[in-house]
């Protein structure tokens, strides 16, 4: 487990490194899970380039406005990030060969905050 800071109400993180860091040395071939323990944020494989988290941001806000008339702000004004997690998910699976993340040539593992700024715990669970 580790956490993660951001600074903006929506933000993508490229988090790569840091799970790639909690591959067991002894776990040589195997599935790592990626899991965001939070109901306003997401985690998703995608590319870490710039224009492009700043897309995926952008199409966060258009998937669910922040000004839209929800029922649940009435509690806690930040239903658009639930049902912007909503639809990310909560979690990726990648397998692990030779003791690593074996992603594609251009995938990452982004965190997407969607009610930010928050410090977010992000598990890293590797079966093998």
């Amino acid at each position: 487990m580790f956490r993660v800071e951001t600074s903006d109400r929506t933000e993508v993180v490229d988090v790569t490194d840091r799970v790639a860091d909690e591959i067991p040395d002894s776990v040589s071939s195997g599935v790592c899970t990626v899991f965001v323990r939070h109901t306003t944020a997401g985690v998703v494989v995608q590319e870490a380039e710039s224009g492009l988290l700043e897309d995926i941001e952008e199409f966060a806000e258009d998937l669910a406005p922040s000004d839209g008339d929800y029922r649940h702000d009435r509690i806690d004004d930040n239903a658009d990030a639930h049902l912007r997690a909503t639809v990310l998910g909560e979690s990726v699976s990648v397998p692990v060969e030779d003791g690593e993340l074996a992603t594609g040539t251009w995938q990452s593992i982004l965190l997407v905050e969607c009610d930010g700024p928050r410090t977010r715990k992000v598990d890293v669970v590797v079966t093998s």
